[in-house]
């Protein structure tokens, strides 16, 4: 019979480090302590070379304090550091460690930590945000194979992800569980408020396009759609910009959007994040791919309904026409999804959805597959 997990490591990005990894591994943490397992994070002291970060600064602007340790040892190209790692973990001596896996650059290192850790018989399950990336590179197939082997088994937020690690094996296990609900946030503010503090005009009808920005995010389409939509409709956009921010600002002033797009470009401080879902009556997403994403569970956190593109694993946590629509990648499309929602006067019903949607991105579920995944493994050996 499998004992009892009592003990396990995350092996990831975690504060001071910013971003949606880094809040999923310390909320991930904080409720598995809660569970009664007793639980670290084992975090970068170098995530990324600095000429390989689109952004300005990969670090967090506000300060937190976790209830839990954040040991920052791993430097993702030094290998020497790799085996400071493995010492350290060993010494813990945990029953298992959980990996988070989202880009190949991340396998050499992440592969070998792993691999070493498996040797003395602590059990390795990865939760793989993305396997095949949105930015596609040379390498990258070899790189996420080399990781894949290190596993045992592997946690998934999407059908889509889950799909694309049977590509690389069929025999270890992979457990779908939805990507839970932040609680980080804070609280939903007044609308009248959020919009004084972000200096908005309280008389005009918000949609709101949250994250980092990059290609594959479909901002442009979202900026093609608003020539379609009722001029009483302006867009938000709240994220720092990972590439050249030159056409996007070319598009915006091609169709004259100047004064209904507003532009927030940087890092959005976690203490902040509440008066732009605030603001907003709707979030966007018309990514052109996707696996999962963070922001709709964001929104949720917030009783935001969503709008959001048919790719990816996005369908499978927005339900069309109770917690928003899903549409097609088309601006057109996206214009019209907008105008429905605001033409029907949807806010309130949506919002009520969204509300009773979020029950089902509850933390007990990730932290019950983890464990029901830890045990399978573990009655195999």
């Amino acid at each position: 019979m499998s004992k009892p997990l009592h003990s396990t490591v995350i092996l990831g990005p975690a504060y001071p480090l910013r971003g949606g990894i880094a809040n999923l591994n310390e909320a991930l943490c904080e409720n598995l302590i809660k569970s009664g397992v007793k639980t670290e994070i084992v975090s970068f002291s170098l995530q990324y070379p600095s000429f390989l970060f689109p952004g300005t600064t990969q670090y967090e602007t506000s300060e937190i304090h976790h209830p839990f340790k954040i040991t920052p040892i791993v430097n993702s190209i030094n290998p020497l550091s790799w085996l400071k790692t493995i010492r350290y973990i060993k010494n813990l001596n945990p029953q298992l460690v959980i990996v988070r896996y989202w880009l190949p650059f991340m396998a050499p290192c992440l592969g070998y930590i792993s691999r070493k850790l498996r040797k003395n018989n602590i059990q390795i399950i990865a939760i793989t945000d993305n396997v095949i990336p949105h930015e596609k590179r040379m390498g990258d197939k070899s790189l996420t194979k080399y990781f894949i082997k290190s596993c045992d088994a592997f946690v998934v937020m999407s059908e889509k992800v889950k799909q694309d690690i049977e590509l690389f094996t069929k025999t270890k296990p992979v457990y779908f569980t939805p990507h839970p609900i932040y609680n980080i946030f804070g609280e939903i503010v007044e609308r009248n408020k959020a919009c004084d503090e972000l200096k908005l005009d309280k008389t005009k009808k918000y949609i709101l396009f949250f994250g980092f920005i990059r290609h594959y995010k479909g901002l442009d389409l979202l900026i093609e759609a608003m020539q379609y939509v009722d001029e009483s409709i302006h867009l938000l956009v709240a994220g720092e910009f990972y590439e050249d921010k030159k056409p996007y600002f070319d598009l915006i002033e091609k169709h004259h959007l100047s004064s209904r797009i507003h532009i927030a470009d940087g890092y959005i401080p976690k203490e902040n994040v509440k008066n732009y879902f605030s603001a907003a009556d709707v979030v966007v997403q018309p990514y052109r791919e996707a696996t999962q994403s963070g922001v709709t569970q964001i929104a949720y956190s917030f009783n935001k309904p969503m709008i959001v593109t048919n790719v990816g694993g996005l369908a499978e946590i927005v339900t069309d026409g109770v917690s928003g629509f899903v549409t097609d990648t088309q601006p057109k499309s996206i214009a019209d999804a907008i105008s429905k929602f605001y033409n029907q006067n949807l806010k309130s019903k949506m919002e009520a959805g969204a509300a009773d949607e979020k029950s089902k991105f509850g933390w007990a579920k990730m932290i019950t597959r983890i464990t029901e995944l830890f045990h399978a493994v573990d009655s195999k050996k």
